[in-house]
């Protein structure tokens, strides 16, 4: 189904002096029908999403499976209670979940919008105008001032000033006649023209880009940091539950006791809270980031700050001001800046939208001169004569001729210069462009000066940077524009090095090999983004324009400055809402800050896991009965699993270079922690068995107190990564750790879902936890230095 453009139908309109130019006489109603149906509406396909659908999805993962799995042999054992608390923590996960969908349908809703309404039509041998949707490939059509160009077009006749910066990323407007194609979304600045549609809806470059935007989709490193984790713990506690049921068969127990072991094991092996807590930390880091005048789109964006190692940033709005600006002027003799800037003015629109006119106005009102001539007459630009041009009276009372345009049209007005032809070539090099003006008796006009303008680089895009330079981060300048201006913006910004030569973006490239990839279309963003990627690194790209929205969509971390369009905004993963690159820095530092925490987590979570499952066989072994059940299990994971999200809120230090999921290394680690923290268990759980001879129900008190101390031992020995002591905890991870305590101490004693234990013996219990931490805190220091846990 296609989303229509406009539905409202218009009336014939009254032709210029530009129909019929070339003998395009248009085509007739019946031939536009049979296109239409062949080539379809000139609209961009509707694939909203459905909610009900990505609801669903949210069950179809693997943590869900396996609460969903536990759910199952819950209630095939009758207990309804357990049930439905872990299906609570199921449905708990899928709504935390569902905040972080992403943003691709408002993405395509946006780039639709940014299509013209209606067009001027040439249909039966008459103007009309007719809803865009309607074009078909054949179509004459007319280019007006302040239109928006409906379809991909060749011009036929007439003279436009076209602004492409935001398909193209031309930082200045092109002079389009006769034989120039131009694209759907462009804007038509001054002129009118006629021409011929060769490309509608999908087809065209504007539909090629929402086509790309659309598929553009990269799996964000906390995706594949959760499905990692869960593989590795998985295959781990499944081979541990083998041997368990193995073990449990040798020692000839019954069917009905094995049950509730499994269950135990599944139960104590899944990372219940794991994919929340991503969510809920980068929730975090996104409120954090708002109040910076950053907003993030995605949630994943937030965490990916933290891994990106290159910024590939466009140059037109977001390095540059995206605004003309005066650089350079070049006096003749007789003539000075001020004067040259003033007569320049005169020859310029006031209040029209040509940015080369506002801009030479704005220089001009900053150099006034106080006997500067008085307008007898203006004449706007010409593209025929490539100048525009105005009639003054001088302070001596008599009319002079001042001329401004293309310097090769100017130059002719004159006599010839070789001092200005090289002054204008030598500023054509550096990636200016130049206007020369003139002035005089129409008869004896003399060369004035030459004005250079070019896009200024923002205030703070060198400092960016260099602050990103010292962050690890590499910054390339990907653009739409010439090679010789964005070199030279480059420099200016501190981004030294090769230019990528002309031509299609290879498949494999490294981002040390260039610092500027110039003349680079939509496609070729998106390609370079991809191509970053598949050599491994996490990339961040920059832009403003529609032409960037694929390559901010594919980027792990997209992010558009504040003045980009719509199209932009909502295929970044990040908005900046203050002018300006701070943001990208503050959204490094404040990613890697949310990384530490998740990392802290995830550790903890992969320690807990292990000793759990590992714990169980322990206990089989030491006593012949399981030493845990499936209710006390459950209660293990609402205390640790998820009062331990409040390491979400934890002071952490910041990595100064960029972070990445070593999920072996991390899994390696925990497994070696995971060893200490089994000892320690093992031990209480020998102390409570061999020397306080404790019967196995209360033995099963005593293993839960020592799970729910050792793992507040183990969350405060690990928060710290160099360090025998992270910085000081959070207030909520004290309040949380405390409630922990507090609950299993009291569960415990007062033996609620338990049998009670005497309170020394609980008491006995956190004391040699304490301990253990200290100890845990010199092992954690050597085992996170032999494996770059940082």
């Amino acid at each position: 189904m296609a989303t229509p453009l406009s539905s409202v139908t218009g009336s014939p309109a009254k032709s210029t002096g530009v129909t019929d130019a070339g003998g395009q006489t248009g085509l007739t109603g019946e031939e536009a029908r049979s296109r239409l149906e062949k080539f379809g509406p000139n609209a961009m396909p509707d694939t909203s999403a459905r909610p009900l659908r990505m609801a669903l999805e949210k069950f179809w993962a693997p943590v869900p499976w396996m609460l969903e799995a536990a759910v199952a042999l819950e209630l095939a054992l009758g207990k309804h209670v357990e049930a439905a608390i872990i299906a609570a923590l199921l449905v708990f996960n899928a709504a935390l979940g569902l905040f972080q969908e992403s943003r691709a349908q408002a993405t395509l809703a946006a780039l639709r919008s940014r299509l013209a309404l209606n067009a001027s039509v040439r249909r039966d041998g008459a103007w009309k105008i007719l809803p865009a949707v309607e074009l078909v490939p054949g179509d004459i059509v007319k280019l007006s001032l302040g239109a928006v160009v409906a379809a991909d077009v060749h011009l036929v006749a007439g003279e436009v000033l076209l602004d492409q910066s935001m398909l193209t990323g031309e930082s200045v407007p092109i002079e389009a006649g006769a034989g120039v194609q131009t694209y759907a979304g462009a804007l038509v600045r001054r002129g009118e023209a006629v021409a011929e549609v060769i490309a509608t809806g999908a087809h065209t470059k504007f539909g090629r880009t929402a086509e790309l935007v659309r598929t553009a989709h990269v799996v964000s490193s906390q995706q594949k940091a959760v499905l990692r984790v869960v593989r590795n713990l998985a295959a781990f506690n499944g081979v541990v539950i083998v041997l368990l049921v193995t073990y449990a068969c040798l020692l000839k127990m019954p069917l009905a006791e094995i049950i509730p072991l499994v269950l135990t094991a599944v139960l104590a092996s899944i990372p219940v809270a794991l994919p929340a807590t991503f969510t809920l930390a980068s929730a975090l880091g996104a409120r954090a980031l708002a109040k910076l005048g950053v907003l993030p789109t995605r949630l994943s964006a937030v965490d990916e700050a933290a891994t990106m190692t290159v910024l590939c940033a466009d140059k037109t709005g977001t390095l540059t001001r995206n605004a003309l600006t005066v650089t350079t002027v070049h006096a003749m003799p007789d003539f000075d800046e001020a004067h040259v800037l003033a007569l320049a003015a005169l020859a310029s629109s006031d209040g029209g939208q040509d940015p080369v006119d506002g801009a030479i106005r704005s220089a001009a009102s900053g150099k006034a001169v106080s006997d500067a001539p008085k307008m007898i007459q203006f004449i706007p630009f010409d593209p025929a004569t490539k100048m525009s041009e105005a009639t003054v009276q001088d302070p001596d009372g008599r009319t002079q001729r001042v001329v401004k345009g293309a310097f090769a049209a100017i130059i002719g007005l004159t006599e010839p210069s070789s001092t200005a032809t090289a002054a204008c070539e030598e500023l054509g090099r550096k990636g200016f462009r130049v206007l020369a003006v003139a002035s005089g008796p129409p008869n004896a006009m003399k060369l004035a000066g030459l004005i250079a303008l070019s896009d200024p680089p923002r205030a703070d895009s060198a400092a960016l940077v260099t602050e990103l330079r010292d962050l690890g981060v590499r910054t390339v300048m990907v653009t739409g524009d010439a090679p010789a201006t964005a070199a030279i913006v480059a420099h200016a910004v501190g981004l030294d090095g090769a230019v990528c030569p002309p031509g299609p973006i290879p498949d494999s490239v490294d981002p040390e090999q260039f610092a500027v990839f110039a003349g680079v279309l939509p496609e070729g963003k998106y390609k370079l983004v991809k191509a970053f990627q598949k050599g491994g690194h996490t990339v961040g790209m920059c832009g403003d324009g529609a032409n960037d929205a694929p390559a901010l969509r594919q980027a792990q971390m997209g992010i558009a400055v504040s003045t980009a369009t719509d199209v932009a905004k909502s295929a970044a993963g990040m908005v900046l809402t203050k002018p300006g690159l701070a943001g990208v820095v503050a959204a490094v530092k404040e990613g890697r800050v949310t990384f530490q925490r998740i990392l802290t987590y995830t550790l903890n979570s992969v320690i807990k896991k292990i000793v759990t499952v590992l714990f169980l066989i322990v206990g089989l072994f030491m006593t012949g009965q399981a030493i845990l059940t499936p209710l006390l299990m459950v209660i293990v994971m609402i205390a640790g699993d998820f009062l331990a999200m409040s390491l979400t809120t934890d002071n952490v230090r910041p990595s100064p270079m960029p972070n990445a999921w070593r999920i072996g290394s991390l899994t390696t680690a925990g497994v070696t922690m995971g060893v200490c923290q089994l000892a320690f268990c093992t031990g209480v759980l020998a102390v409570g068995h061999f020397g306080l001879k404790l019967g196995t129900d209360a033995l099963r008190t005593l293993a839960f107190a020592a799970l729910v101390f050792s793992s507040q031992a183990t969350i405060y020995a690990i928060r710290g990564r160099r360090h025998l002591w992270g910085p000081r905890p959070g207030l909520w991870v004290v309040v949380s750790s405390v409630a922990d305590v507090t609950f299993a101490s009291t569960f415990a004693v007062a033996g609620i879902f338990m049998t009670p234990l005497p309170t020394p013996v609980v008491a006995g219990a956190f004391a040699a936890a304490a301990v253990f931490a200290a100890v845990l805190a010199v092992v954690k220091v050597l085992v996170f230095a032999r494996f770059r846990i940082a």
